[in-house]
């Protein structure tokens, strides 16, 4: 082990300070599923915002973006904090206000109440997949920074890292998660801004003219976004990707959920989009810079870390190291506790225990343990991905394409269209998923993007198409009126959200197979 620099005692500092504030929020939980897992569906503005940028600016959209900006160009990774500022846009113009009025713990609940149990296994079997590829790579980012910095191996730095977000997870929940990611994120957003005015203004020793000429032919024009020799179907693959298959995100929506209000999490979900954007700029230039002062790196992902610790003042360079651990480690923290949510509450409790089982529903405090305990073999599959495949970056926009593929169209029509019924979402889901992987194998590499684009339209054909096709036998419109409907507390607890729903009655109970 390397000698321990004024970098690595402000980042071991860092991740001290991270776990005692995350790990002191055991006491706003309070021995409760729903505080631990939307935080008691109380949060301000303030938190809903910064939560949601935290969740956006993570170790895949800052380091695993300056890694493919420079391999790749400004657009290669550009396209992902660009994706999930246009998300959450999104997000609060049509999604977040409906979304927190119905009062739900996790995005597959929704699946549950419009469409039934088979939807709702589905749609949290995917929506686990892509999380664990979404946690594993900002375990990865992490462990990218823990191993330049403190000079240990990277599968040392990578387990470090993903212990101490365990235990603040377990711990606090989503609270862990609102008070952790204060400091982190807008120490991130700073340094990122800080860092790329020290070589704006030339403050380096190198004019910035100088750092942008050395950059490679279409590496800062927009061939990028128009040539498809130069990624243009790539990169607007990935815009696609993060900007509507980010809005089937587990972590987002549980922050939107936890907004004490339907327009609090509209305004929240702007305010994490304007800053979302706001990083752009820097993130993309920062990739163009490193291209200048490192050529020919062997590993990419080691750009940005060495950026900071050769080529910054140590103020700008220890900021940024920790801004990026800590943006990866909150994205961690809100995906892990996402994943356990779903499969404590929505598999465990209410498919295999209560339908498969026939046995009683769970108490507050029996979902908190559950939930609590799930979060450990989540933790250790991540880990494990995040190890034998370390990318951050490219496992952002592969964790939303499993999702965009499939869970967009249900999730979508299901709240505009009254003839959204069961069999509709269920084809959707399983062809959609289905097809994105096939055309990942049989898709030509000078037609990559496609394979992203095509998936999604065909699910939404599909479902259009099936709905119609069986209106007679499964009228959607028996459970359309659940858009409106808020279950009671205790219902939602206990996991028999539709307890009390009598709007349709016949058709809840056919439909919910």
């Amino acid at each position: 082990m390397a000698e321990i620099t004024g970098y690595g005692v402000a980042i071991i500092v860092f991740l001290v300070m991270s776990l005692v504030i995350g790990t002191v929020t055991y006491k706003l939980v309070k021995k409760s599923g729903k505080r631990l897992i939307v935080a008691g569906k109380s949060l301000p503005l303030f938190m809903v915002g910064t939560m949601l940028v935290a969740q956006s600016v993570d170790g895949n959209s800052s380091l695993g973006a300056v890694a493919l900006i420079y391999q790749f160009g400004f657009w290669a990774g550009a396209v992902i904090p660009i994706g999930l500022g246009i998300c959450l846009l999104l997000t609060g113009l049509i999604y977040g206000k409906r979304l927190n009025k119905i009062s739900m713990f996790t995005l597959p609940d929704y699946y549950f109440r419009r469409y039934g149990n088979a939807s709702e296994g589905i749609s949290g079997i995917l929506m686990i997949i892509s999380f664990v590829i979404l946690v594993a790579g900002n375990f990865a980012a992490s462990g990218f920074i823990l191993q330049t910095v403190l000079g240990i191996p990277f599968l040392l730095a990578i387990i470090i890292a993903a212990l101490v977000v365990l235990t603040y997870t377990i711990a606090g929940g989503l609270f862990a998660s609102a008070y952790t990611d204060i400091f982190q994120i807008y120490l991130a957003i700073g340094s990122f801004w800080a860092a790329f005015i020290f070589f704006a203004g030339g403050f380096s020793g190198v004019s910035f003219d100088t750092i942008l000429a050395s950059a490679p032919p279409g590496y800062l024009d927009l061939s990028g976004l128009f040539d498809t020799a130069n990624g243009a179907l790539i990169n607007w693959a990935g815009i696609l990707a993060l900007g509507l298959g980010d809005i089937v995100a587990l972590d987002f929506m549980e922050r939107v959920f936890a907004a004490k209000n339907p327009n609090t999490a509209r305004r929240g979900a702007f305010m994490g989009a304007g800053l979302t954007f706001f990083t752009v700029i820097p993130i993309g230039m920062l990739g163009i810079i490193a291209f200048h002062f490192l050529p020919g790196l062997a590993d990419p992902y080691t750009a940005l870390p060495e950026l900071a610790l050769n080529h910054m003042p140590f103020a700008i360079g220890a900021a940024l190291l920790m801004g990026v651990l800590g943006a990866s480690m909150s994205t961690a923290n809100g995906g892990m506790l996402a994943v356990s949510a779903v499969i404590s509450r929505n598999l465990l409790q209410r498919i295999i225990r209560q339908r498969w089982l026939g046995k009683g529903t769970w108490s507050d405090s029996k979902l908190l343990a559950i939930t609590r305990i799930s979060v450990v073999p989540v933790m250790i599959a991540a880990l494990a991905l995040g190890y034998a495949m370390p990318q951050p970056g490219i496992y952002l926009i592969l964790a939303f394409d499993v999702v965009f593929a499939g869970a967009l169209a249900p999730l979508t029509l299901g709240l505009f269209w009254k003839k959204a019924n069961m069999p509709a979402a269920i084809v959707s889901l399983i062809v959609g998923t289905l097809l994105r992987l096939v055309l990942y194998f049989v898709m030509p590499v000078e037609l990559a993007g496609l394979d992203t684009m095509i998936p999604p339209v065909i699910s939404f054909t599909l479902f259009i198409i099936v709905a119609l096709a069986t209106q007679k036998k499964w009228p959607g419109k028996e459970r359309h009126d659940i858009n409106d409907y808020v279950p009671p507390e205790e219902d939602i607890i206990s996991g028999e959200d539709l307890k009390h729903f009598h709007a349709g009655q016949q058709g809840t109970s056919r439909q919910a197979t």
